[in-house]
C-alpha cells in the first residue's frame, strides 16, 4: 500500500499539522485583540453578529479605543497569548507562507503521482455513496472497510472540499486583509463586500479548519484504526497486531510532541519577545519583499470607494494626548491650532522649516476615499485630504544622498512599553517606497471637515498600503534619516520598540 500512502504524503500530512498549529494558535491571538465580529464595515458598537467578551461598546466615538477592547489569552492556547498581537500577526504571516507552499507542493505531487484520483471523484456515483455514509456515521456507525478505497465516499468529498474549496477561501479572503492587496487592488476587497465581510469569512474558514482537523483525527483513531493507523503512519499494509501498536504509538507521539512544540513556541516567544521579532522579521522579509513591499496605492486613482461607503463609526486606538502628555498640543488645540507648527527638517537635512496649518493648506490638496485598517481587525472608510509628504519633503530641496527613511514624530505618548518602562513619544518610520507613493499625505481633513482630535488633529499620516499603527497621528515634526536602527529601539517604530509589530505594515 505504499503506493498510496508514500512517505511524501505522510510528511506533508505532519508538517501541514504544524503548520495549521500555528495558523490557527496565531488567529485566536488576532482575534483577541478585538473579540468582535461584523457585516458592517464600519465595525459599529453593538452591530456584531458575534463577539467573545461580555465587555459593552460605547457609542460615543473617541473615548475607547480598541487596545482596550483587547482581551489577553493563555499561551496554552494562542501563540504566542498575553496580548502580543504584533507577535501573534508575525508567526500567522509565517504560518501562510509555508502552509502555502507545503500546499502546493501536495497539489503538485497529488497530480504528478496519478494519487488525485483518492480524494476527487471521478464518478456522480460518488454523492448517492456519501449519502449512504453520512448516514451511518449520524447514527454513530462505521461503514463497512470494503469502501475504503483507501478512503469512503464522504471522505473523498470533504476533502475535495477542504483542498479545493476551504483551503484557497482562506487564502483569497487573507489577501484581501493585507494592506498592500487592499491599496493597489480596491476593487478585489469591494468584491468580497469588504474589510469585515472579509474577516467574517476568514474566521468561519477558520471555524471549519478547527472542525475539520478535530473530526479528521479522531475519526483516524475511531473508524477501522486496525487498517488506517499502519496505512497513514508506517505506510504498510498489514492487520497484525504489532504493525497496528507501533503505529498507534507514531501516530500518539506525533500529536504530543507537535502540541509541546506549538506551546514551546508561545513560551519561547514571550520570554524574549524583541528576539522572537527578530527572527520573524528576518524569516518573513523575503516573502514581504517579493509578493507585496513593490505594490504602489492605486487608491486614488481608481475611485473604487465612493461617498456612499464612507463609513457612520471610525474606531481608534490611541486617545489625544493629555496635559501630562503633552501640553503644547493641548494649548495649540485651545487655541485653533493658529500657533501649531509642523516642524520639517533635521540634521541630515542641515536646516528646518516650520509650517502652519494654514500653510499646508495653500499646497496642492490630495484626497480621495479609503478603508482605514487597523492591525486589530476594524475598518472604516472614510475620504481623507491633505498634501503629499513627498510635496512637503520637496521644500527642504533635494534629498539627502544618504537618507533612506523618514521619521514621523507624534505630539502623542506610547500606549504602553513593553518593558514596563516609561512610555515614550510616538513615531514610526517609513521607507522611500512608501514616501514617493502617491497616496503617503500628510491628512488636515476627513469627510471635508477638518480633522478630528481623537482621529489626530491637526495632521496625520496616512501611508494607505500598511496598517493604521505606521499613520501617526498627532504630527509634530518630521525628517530624513539615514537608517531606522539609529532611533529608539532600532526597530523601526514605537509600535516596534515595542515588539508589538515589524517594521512593516504590509500584511
Amino acid at each position: 500500500m505504499e503506493a498510496d500512502f508514500p512517505f511524501w504524503l505522510r510528511a506533508s500530512h505532519l508538517f501541514n499539522f504544524v503548520l495549521l498549529g500555528i495558523l490557527i494558535r496565531s488567529g485566536w491571538e488576532i482575534l483577541a485583540s478585538l473579540p468582535r465580529l461584523w457585516w458592517r464595515n464600519d465595525a459599529k458598537p453593538g452591530t456584531e453578529w458575534l463577539r467573545f467578551t461580555r465587555r459593552k461598546l460605547p457609542r460615543e466615538e473617541g473615548v475607547y479605543t480598541s487596545l482596550m477592547d483587547e482581551r489577553s489569552m493563555s499561551p496554552l492556547l494562542a501563540l504566542p497569548g498575553r496580548e502580543n498581537i504584533g507577535l501573534g500577526r508575525h508567526w500567522h504571516g509565517l504560518g501562510v507562507m509555508l502552509w502555502v507552499l507545503n500546499g502546493l507542493f501536495y497539489v503538485i505531487m497529488l497530480f504528478a503521482t496519478g494519487l488525485w484520483t483518492r480524494i476527487i471523484p471521478t464518478s456522480w456515483e460518488v454523492f448517492p455513496q456519501a449519502w449512504e455514509s453520512l448516514k451511518i456515521y449520524v447514527g454513530f456507525g462505521v461503514p463497512s472497510i470494503e469502501h475504503f478505497q483507501p478512503y469512503d465516499a464522504l471522505q473523498m468529498l470533504t476533502y475535495t472540499g477542504v483542498v479545493f474549496v476551504l483551503a484557497p477561501l482562506m487564502i483569497l479572503t487573507g489577501l484581501a486583509m493585507a494592506p498592500a492587496i487592499r491599496s493597489r487592488f480596491p476593487w478585489y476587497l469591494k468584491l468580497f463586500g469588504g474589510g469585515q465581510v472579509v474577516r467574517s469569512l476568514h474566521f468561519i474558514c477558520h471555524a471549519a479548519f478547527v472542525v475539520f482537523i478535530i473530526m479528521h483525527v479522531g475519526l483516524v483513531f475511531l473508524v477501522h484504526p486496525e487498517y488506517n493507523l499502519p496505512h497513514m503512519m508506517l505506510g504498510v499494509e498489514a492487520n497484525q497486531p504489532e504493525y497496528y501498536a507501533q503505529a498507534f504509538t507514531v501516530a500518539l507521539l506525533s500529536i504530543v510532541v507537535v502540541l509541546a512544540l506549538l506551546i514551546g513556541l508561545s513560551y519561547w516567544s514571550l520570554a524574549n519577545r524583541p528576539l522572537a521579532q527578530r527572527f520573524l522579521v528576518a524569516v518573513t522579509e523575503p516573502g514581504r519583499k517579493l509578493f507585496l513591499n513593490w505594490m504602489p496605492s492605486r487608491m486614488s486613482k481608481q475611485n473604487v470607494f465612493t461617498e456612499k461607503d464612507i463609513s457612520e463609526y471610525h474606531w481608534t486606538n490611541g486617545l489625544p494626548p493629555t496635559e501630562d502628555e503633552s501640553p503644547e498640543w493641548l494649548e495649540h488645540r485651545d487655541n485653533q491650532w493658529a500657533d501649531w507648527r509642523l516642524e520639517v527638517g533635521g540634521e541630515l537635512s542641515g536646516k528646518a522649516i516650520h509650517l502652519s496649518l494654514q500653510d499646508l493648506q495653500a499646497m496642492p490638496k490630495h484626497e480621495y476615499i479609503a478603508i482605514h485598517s487597523c492591525m486589530q481587525g476594524w475598518t472604516a472608510t472614510s475620504k481623507w485630504a491633505g498634501v503629499q509628504l513627498r510635496e512637503v519633503l520637496d521644500l527642504l530641496g533635494p534629498r539627502p544622498e544618504d537618507a533612506k527613511y523618514v521619521l514621523i514624530e507624534s505630539h502623542g505618548l506610547a500606549q504602553v512599553m513593553y518593558d514596563n518602562r516609561p512610555r515614550e513619544p510616538f513615531y514610526a518610520v517609513i521607507p522611500l517606497r512608501d514616501v514617493y507613493d502617491d497616496d503617503t499625505m500628510l491628512a488636515y481633513e476627513r469627510n471635508d471637515r477638518l480633522l478630528e482630535e481623537h482621529l489626530g488633529a491637526p495632521l496625520r499620516l496616512r501611508v494607505e498600503s500598511n496598517h493604521g499603527y505606521k499613520m501617526v497621528k498627532w504630527v509634530r515634526k518630521i525628517e530624513w534619516i539615514r537608517d531606522y536602527a539609529e532611533v529608539g529601539d532600532g526597530r523601526g517604530g514605537t509600535r516596534e520598540d515595542s515588539a508589538m509589530q515589524a517594521f512593516n505594515g504590509r500584511i
